[in-house]
This record gives structure tokens, sequence and C-alpha cells, in this order.
């Protein structure tokens, strides 16, 4: 008597087919499970023994065989319960043999025959579906996320025995005993709650910190915010969601595939509809912030993909942890190699990070700031040049003077705000219509330069300060990156002198001007440098 089911297991937040082939034949009483896995996922068979004890079927004094294919994939913490129970039922008559052709079967099962949700189940529907898999029986607590993908039959299931009576229906009966479910994302999306994300019309002053957030926003760039404690940081960067353009249909599937696959899709949730928001402490480990463990499971940066990742109080990190972060930013993907294989997590969040430029918080204010020049730099330093250079936005947050806290002036709304945002993106969609980007961030080098074109003044310009302040190939390009977002912000195609100069200053200056004191300020490679410098820079520009 043989048997073979079709499931689904996961590896990162992608899934493959996988087929458990089941063997009863005359000899010593015994069921062995085979296929390159690991002692836990061996537990199942024991499980499986109860609950079809429990069902009223007893296992024969035969020799059972149970094989996981393919055998050269490592099997680890996957869940093969219920897959591994209907070919018993198949092998021992209780289900007809042709009942579960180009059917998928994936859950997990209790001892007393209840079937519960198992982690990727969207991933696992995705993949039966592209390979011409007809009907996925699933637990019913995952039916909602299967049942986003169209064009396949996704079917929830409680019990063993529900199941059973399923499969050995014909296939019309089957549909009036248990209709296939279908959600429409479309749908979920139009009707995505506000989260409460504070508004920006809430924040006093600070116009140059909104301005960066809208252009971040619209480009999806990284910002680095500094400044004395108070001054509103934290705030503005919360504001940040809150002026995002909503998720696409893609988009939200591609986040939820992420939330599923690592477990914490919250239940009764078909579909992510906000971008995340995670803000994570500064004591928060390597393998927490970018993935790990024996079997990897998905980082921070991951978890935060194609939302915020907010790193408050970024100088009291440690540099390790920073560290791991500079090439997931830079590649968009982490990839954990391990023992059973590669895994390969996205990795593509908005960075805000916000910090104190000293110690105490208040350089350059001398009134304040009691740290010595040797504090402040040692306090700098730890944040490495290479991280830093992959920060696209660096804006100085300064103290709100009496008359903004306490004044009555307009303040623009994030809705506002937002709708320019959208506005941009929507030039961004048509001009990186068919190629791979969806961003200005996005660009590659070549990309760059066909899409940001500079005129001959603003080539020289730009020679000029690529080569005084000793400008890095990447912020060089990250500063046209930049114009580009703002030139789109402002509705044009073409990137203005006065476009690609507040990308300069963004990129470059960490202070206000009047925020300048005893001739020093931080330049962007975090040191602290003669002002006549950056002055001498602006007269040749001039």
């Amino acid at each position: 008597m043989y048997s073979s089911i079709i499931t689904g297991a996961v590896h990162g937040i992608d899934s493959y087919l996988m087929r458990v082939e089941t063997d009863i034949s005359n000899g010593l009483p015994s069921f062995n499970m085979v296929g390159f896995m690991s002692g836990e996922m061996r537990e199942a068979g024991e499980r499986v023994r109860v609950a079809l004890k429990n069902l009223g079927i007893h296992m024969p004094p035969q020799r059972i065989t149970v094989n996981l294919s393919p055998a050269g994939i490592p099997k680890r913490g996957m869940v093969v319960d219920l897959p591994v129970s209907v070919g018993l039922l198949v092998c021992l008559g209780y289900i007809p043999d042709g009942a579960v052709n180009n059917v998928l079967v994936a859950g997990e099962l209790g001892l007393n025959g209840e079937i519960r949700p198992v982690n990727g189940i969207l991933s696992i529907v995705m993949e039966a579906k592209a390979n011409g898999i007809s009907t996925c029986l699933v637990p019913d607590g995952n039916l909602k996320e299967g049942a986003l993908v169209h064009g396949i039959r996704v079917v929830g299931v409680r019990t063993l025995a529900e199941l059973v009576n399923y499969l050995k229906k014909t296939p019309k009966e089957r549909d009036r005993f248990l209709p296939p479910a279908e959600v429409d994302a479309d749908q979920l999306l139009g009707q995505t709650p506000n989260k409460g994300y504070p508004d920006l019309s809430q924040v006093h002053g600070q116009i140059q910190a909104k301005k960066v957030l809208e252009i971040a926003a619209a480009g999806f760039h990284n910002v680095l915010m500094s400044g004395p404690p108070g001054a509103g940081k934290s705030m503005l960067a919360r504001c940040l969601p809150g002026i995002m353009p909503p998720l696409t249909k893609e988009e939200a599937l591609e986040i939820t595939k992420i939330y599923s696959a690592a477990g914490l899709l919250p239940e009764d949730t078909a579909l992510i509809t906000e971008r995340p928001f995670l803000s994570p402490h500064h004591s928060v480990t390597r393998a927490v912030l970018i993935g790990g463990g024996n079997i990897p499971a998905p980082g921070l940066i991951t978890l935060a993909h194609l939302g915020v990742l907010f790193l408050d109080e970024i100088s009291e990190y440690k540099a390790n942890e920073l560290n791991s972060l500079r090439e997931p930013l830079e590649n968009q993907e982490i990839i954990i190699r391990r023992l059973t294989g590669a895994y390969r997590y996205p990795a593509r969040p908005l960075l805000v990070a916000a910090a104190n430029p000293c110690p105490c918080g208040y350089y350059p204010d001398m009134n304040r700031c009691t740290c010595t020049p040797k504090e402040v730099l040692k306090y700098q330093k730890r944040i490495s040049g290479p991280f830093i250079d992959r920060i696209d936005f660096r804006v100085h947050v300064g103290r709100v003077g009496s008359d903004e806290l306490q004044g009555s002036g307009h303040s623009e709304s994030s809705e506002t705000v937002r709708i320019r945002v959208m506005e941009a993106i929507e030039r961004q969609k048509r001009r990186f219509s068919g190629t791979p980007f969806h961003y200005n961030s996005d660009m590659t080098p070549d990309a760059v330069e066909h899409f940001c074109p500079l005129n001959s003044l603003l080539t020289e310009k730009m020679r000029i300060v690529y080569d005084q302040l000793g400008m890095s190939v990447r912020s060089y390009h990250k500063c046209l990156k930049m114009a580009r977002t703002i030139a789109d912000l402002n509705g044009r195609e073409m990137i203005l002198e006065r476009d690609l100069m507040m990308a300069v200053g963004f990129r470059l200056q960490e202070y206000n001007e009047e925020e300048k004191t005893s001739g020093r300020e931080f330049s962007s490679d975090k040191k602290i440098v003669p002002a006549s410098r950056r002055h001498s820079i602006e007269e040749e520009l001039s």
C-alpha cells in the first residue's frame, strides 16, 4: 500500500513543494520517517498515531515507512503532521486514492484531531499555484491569508474528520460541503484603518526637518536627525508613516509573506495593510536586528521591509550591531547561511536614526554644552563613517523657540504632505516603468546617469563639491538621487540648480548656520573642522 501527498515547506520567506510518500508493508511493526529530517520532525509520527487513535483508527501492526522528498534538502522546523496522517489514511483505504490528486495538504495536527495553523501558508499557496496545483487544504486559521491568492481553490479545514469527509466527496459535493474562500486584497487595502500616528501639524516649528521627511518619504531615502534632547526628533520620526504612500497590492503581499513566515501575522488578519514601523531599543542584539538562529528567523530590518525602521539614540547602539546593517541597507536584502542552506530575506526599510550630538546633548551650544572636544569626537565616532555614508539626509533638529511653541501659525497636516508625496511617487512610477526600480533611492549608478542628467553648469558645480569635500562615489550618487526626488516633489522632470544645492546641503550640513559657535561645526565625515572651509566652497560655487 503506497500513497503520495503534496505539501509545502517554507525556506526563508519563500517555499517549495514537498512530497510525503507513505508505504505500509508486511514486516516487523515499526514507524520510520526518513528524508534528511531533524529529530523533532520525527516526533510527528507519534502525534499522528495518537490523533488517528482518537479518531477511531488504529495503526496496523505492520512496517510503516514515510519518506519526505526531495531527500537532499535538510528539513528542520517544518510541520508535516497533517500530510503524514492523510497519507496513512489513503494507504489504509479511509480516503480514496484518487481523491488527493493535484491537492496540497498543509497543517499541524493536535492529539484530538484538531487542525492547527502553521507559518508561511501564503507563500506555500503561491508556490502551489505556480506549480499548477488545483486545490489547497489548509487550517481554517490560515484560510484568510491563503485565500489572498486567486486562481487556486483554497479550502479551510478544522479537524481531521472534516478533512476526511471532504476528500470522500465528489468535486461538486466538496464545494457545497466546504466552499473555497477568496479574499479581495484591493478591498482590504481600501479599508486601511488609521493607526493613530502623530500628525505633522502637531509638531511645532522644525520646518527644515519636516521638509527632509517629506523628501525621504517621496524617494525612500534614509535620514539621520541630530539635535538636543526634547527637540522633537522621536515625534518627527513617528509622523513619517502618516505621510508615506499607501501600500500597493504587491507591497502588501510581500510584507504579509514575511510576517506569515515569521509567525507574526496577527490573528484573523488576512493582509498587512499598513507600512510597518519598528523602533527597537538600543540594547537589541545583532541576531534580532538582522536575523539569525539555528533556523534563521527574519530580523527587525526585514520585519520593517517597505516601512520605517527607527533607531532612536543611535549613538548608544553597539558598533557591531550598526555595522551589520551596512550591507543589507546597500543590497536591500540579507542572506543568512547555515548548514541547512542559505536563507534570503528582503531588507528594504526606510531607515530613520536620531542622535544627540554629544554626551550631554547640547553641542554646539557652548552656553549649555559641558563636553570637551575630545568627548564630542569620541561620542560621534561611535557611528562609523561607512554607516554614515549610507545615510542620505542629515538634518539638525534644533531647540524650538518660544514664538514657534506658543504661536498660532499654520502648520501643514500629514494628509496635505502625503498628497504631494503620492504625486511625486506617481512620477517615479511613470519614469521607472519597465525597470526594476520603484523609488529614486533604488537607482543603480548607471540608472542615475540616465535618469538624473545634469547640464554643463551643474556638472561643474558637482565637480567642485566632489573634489573640495572629498565625497565618496556613493555620496555623489546619493546627492543626485536626492535632487531627483526634490525635483519630483516640485513637479519638474529636469533637475535645477536649487534642487541639486538643496540635496548637497542636506547631505553635508549637520547644523544650522545660526548655531555655529567658536568657528566649529560638524562636517559630513563627523569631524570638527573650521567653518571657513565650507565658506570657501560656497564662494567658489557662487
